[in-house]
Order: structure tokens, then sequence, then C-alpha cells
């Protein structure tokens, strides 16, 4: 018995190794990937406003861009689950996700930049949800919360780095094209990284060994209850490139300032990933709610208050977002069947995007008239998630 308690021991570190080398190639994959168009999202704001575009114009291509991004990953998921081709589906929608955003250098106007933008968003809705099935699968057995804030934390550190570079080129050289035209070096390695990740885990769901009774069946009432708080909080959740646009515009800082304040949110997200996934995996539900309610005054600070304000807005929208990226990923994978993981990773993703497509042009609007406005909009949908969630936490109690 303890010779076949040891093996199974022994058997379960190895299976448990392999699946944290895999959520950790996936990171390196993501830190390069967020190198790149989290440096451009980071500049994408004021390089509209150069060529032409209003602040209208930023609002909805910002959100039209996520609700591409985000909307259309219900097909992909549903692709990715009936054809069983993870891998490839993730590299094609990489290399287009990726290449799109060097491609922005040659955009000579504000409609040219526009799709470039949007076929960067549309290359993300192809590989996200087959990405994220394939490490729900090696999250399994580590602790949800923690595996995706560890992920979030390593594409965070990208998000670190590439608007650190493009800031220094713009300081450096003041061009924009220039700025992202480097963005080609962490694309390619990101791509060359993805293929050696192919070729070492060819089956990633072989690294979830059992399937819990619960995840047998469709997708269940609570999994649209769950969406429907979800959809509040991306309603009132500023998108970046409307910030970069009222720091241009209102001058609170100088140009080279706005990517390195995206860098400082991407790394208080990095954290906040880390911290707020482990203390999910410990607390539950509880913690999201905390983030909730602190995340959401993000808004006032930042449209209605000088440098200073905003730069403390911008630490409360990097809790936020690490949230998002961990938390909110982590539990949809615990309300999915495991062969629908895809679909559900998709539709959900699909509605958080329409959301936030549907919030970010309504703010784009409203920062044309009334900045006060805009501000209790935002905070105001995000509050809006909280009486959801609790109704969410109660029945996935009563569920289990």
């Amino acid at each position: 018995m303890t010779a076949e308690s040891d093996t199974e021991s022994s058997q379960e570190q190895r299976h448990h190794s392999s699946a944290l080398r895999f959520v950790l190639v996936l990171g390196v994959v993501s830190l390069f990937a967020d190198m790149t168009y989290e440096a451009a999202r980071s500049i994408t704001g004021p390089y509209l406003a150069i060529l032409g575009a209003s602040a209208t114009a930023v609002g909805v291509i910002a959100g039209l861009g996520e609700c591409i991004g985000y909307g259309l990953r219900i097909v992909s998921g549903v692709i990715s689950d009936r054809t069983q081709r993870y891998w490839l589906i993730t590299i094609t929608g990489y290399a287009i996700n990726l290449l799109a955003v060097p491609a922005l250098a040659l955009a000579g106007n504000w409609p040219l930049a526009a799709v470039l933008i949007m076929a960067e968003r549309f290359g993300k809705a192809i590989r996200t949800p087959a990405r994220d099935a394939m490490l729900s699968h090696a999250a399994y057995g580590l602790g949800r919360g923690w595996a995706f804030g560890l992920h979030e934390a390593m594409d965070q550190i990208g998000a670190i780095i590439g608007p650190g570079i493009v800031a220094a080129v713009l300081a450096w050289r003041g061009s924009y094209p220039f700025g992202f035209a480097v963005l080609l070096i962490p694309a390619v390695l990101a791509l060359l990284v993805l293929v050696v990740a192919r070729i070492t885990y060819p089956e990633p769901q072989n690294l979830e060994p059992t399937l819990k009774a619960i995840e047998i069946g469709a997708l269940r009432p609570i999994f649209w209850l769950y969406l429907a708080a979800a959809a509040c909080i991306a309603v009132g959740f500023t998108d970046y490139s409307l910030v970069a646009f009222h720091i241009k515009k209102a001058e609170v800082l100088r140009d080279k300032w706005i990517p390195l304040i995206y860098a400082g949110a991407m790394g208080v997200d990095a954290l906040s990933a880390l911290l707020v996934g482990y203390l999910y995996d410990r607390k539950g539900l509880p913690v999201l709610l905390t983030v909730v309610v602190v995340s959401a005054w993000s808004a006032p600070l930042v449209f209605l208050s000088g440098s200073g304000g905003l730069i403390g807005g911008m630490a409360l929208w990097g809790i936020g977002m690490g949230a998002q990226e961990s938390i909110i990923r982590a539990i949809v994978a615990n309300l999915v069947p495991t062969d629908r993981r895809a679909t559900g990773y998709g539709v959900f993703n699909a509605g958080f995007g329409l959301a936030w497509f549907v919030g970010s042009a309504v703010m784009g609007i409203l920062y044309d008239r009334s900045l006060i406005v805009l501000a209790v909009f935002s905070v105001a949908a995000q509050l809006t998630s909280l009486p959801l969630l609790y109704s969410f936490q109660k029945r996935l109690i009563s569920d289990l």
C-alpha cells in the first residue's frame, strides 16, 4: 500500500509539474503578445487623434474593437469544440492578432488605422476561447483562480514592457509609426514560443484527469446569471483608448507619459491578478464583490481630477482589470461542461464584449457632452453588478 501510495503521489507531482509548465509556457507567449498589442493599445488613442479622429470616433472604435474581440469568440469557441483543432485555431488567431499591430505603422489615415485595430481584435477573438480552454485544463489541479492569475501576471509583464518601449521611442524619435514598427520583434517572438508550446504539449486536455459530475450537461441558468453580472461590469469599465485620448486632449500629461501610465496600470493589474486569484481560491466570490466596489471609482478620479487623481484612478482601473483576467475567467471554467469549455468561454466573452462595446460607445459620446455624467454612468453600471453577483453566489451555493 505504501509503495502504491508513493507511486500515486509521484504521478500526481509529475502531473502537477507538467500542468504548471504548460501555464508558464502559455504565459511566456502572452508576455510577448502583450508587449505587442498592449503597447499599441497604449498609444492608439492619441494616434487616432493625430490622424483626425474625434472623441466619439475613438470611443466607437475602441468599443467596436472590443465587441469584435469578444463577440466573435462565440463562433471561434463552437468551432474549436466541434473540430477539436484547438492548437490550429489558437496559432491562426495569434498570427492575425499580432501582425496587425506593426502594420499600423503604415496607416496614413484614421479609418485605415481603425481597420487594423479591428483586425488585431479579430485575431484575438479567434484564438482566445481555444487557448483559455486549454489553459483551464492545466488550471484544474493548480487552483483555477491562482493559475489564471499567474497567467495574467505574466501577461501583464509584457503589458508593462511594451508601453515602456513605445514610450522610449516617442521620447527618442517622437514618431508614432516608428513605435508601431518596432513591435514586430515581440510579435515574432510570441509566435515562435507558441509553436514550441504546440510541439511540447500536443494534447493539453490530458492535464485535466477527471470530469466533475457538476460539469456534465449544457450551459446552466446560473451561467447566464453570471454573464449578466459580468456584463454590467463591462458596460461601466472605461477603455484605455478613451483615457489616453483624455490625457492628450485635456493636456493632463505630456505624450511620452501616456504609455507609461498604461504600463503602470498593467503592473497593478499583474499584482492584482495574482493576489485576487489566490484569495478567490480560498475565500470565494466575496473577493470579486470587494474588487468591483473598489475599482468602480476609477472613472471619477481619471476624468474629474488632475494628474495625481488620474494616476490613482488608473491604479483602481488596474485592480479591476486584474480581477477580470483572473477571477472572472476562472469562474467560467467552473460553470461550463468540460466538452463545451471553448464554447462556454466564447459565449461568455461574446456577451462581455457586446456590453463593453455599448459602454465604450456611450462613454465616448458622453465625453463630448459631460465628464460628470460619464463618471456617474461608469460607477453606476459597475455597481449594478453587485446584486446580481450576490444572487449568483446564493444560486451557486444551492447547486453544490
